[in-house]
């Protein structure tokens, strides 16, 4: 791995962009959106977080001839037996909604008994050195939580308003940001991914 490198986001979000630049540029690396190399969204066909952010990953390598990382995230609610899992971004079908998807968990667990509303987001990210890397750097962190029977907050997004933090006594659209960041799923995939890159950049300048 090379310092000061370009790194492809296989993504067209502002905020994950915004997010990696920051956490990865200890390291050098110029995180750049896909869209700079004409990269489009790319239909997500695995079955697991797992397998659609390395399809997503290798199309944005593939087309751009540089490293690629993706994100591929979503909540897992256990009284739906893992719902809505990958399906979390178009939980109540095309254009997505957030608001949407939240009435329809709301519905969906209507009849769900407080104590029986566990739930869980996950981050899975998924490092890519070229299209064809054999030994990606796939890490993944869950956020445990409960979901509420109603929206709570004005920050977040997604599910962010139904997803209630006991230990903290709030919701996650009602946790402030950095604070956030700290502790969510993705906050903590980051920053094991940071330390995976660090290690990888620590053996290659002792190789």
């Amino acid at each position: 791995m090379t310092v000061n490198n370009v790194l492809v986001l296989a993504s067209g979000n502002a905020g994950k962009l915004r997010e990696f630049n920051q956490l990865l540029a200890p390291l050098g690396m110029d995180v750049r959106p896909q869209a700079d190399f004409g990269v489009h969204d790319v239909a997500e066909t695995g079955l697991t977080f797992v397998e659609n952010a390395l399809i997503k990953a290798r199309a944005a390598s593939q087309a751009s001839g540089l490293p690629a990382l993706a994100d591929d995230s979503g909540l897992e609610v256990d009284a739906l037996n893992g719902a809505p899992g990958i399906y979390s971004a178009r939980f109540a079908g095309e254009p997505k909604s957030d608001a949407r998807n939240n009435a329809k968990l709301i519905e969906a667990l209507h009849d769900c008994a407080e104590g029986q509303r566990g739930g869980r987001y996950w981050c899975v990210l998924v490092y890519l050195r070229h299209p064809e890397d054999p030994v990606p750097i796939i890490v993944q962190r869950s956020w445990e939580g409960e979901i509420l029977p109603h929206p709570r907050g004005e920050g977040g997004f997604g599910y962010d308003p139904l997803f209630w933090l006991p230990d903290l006594g709030m919701s996650a659209a009602e946790l402030p940001a950095d604070s956030k960041n700290r502790v969510s799923h993705r906050g903590r995939a980051l920053q094991a991914l940071l330390e995976s890159l660090q290690e990888e950049k620590r053996q290659v300048s002792h190789g």
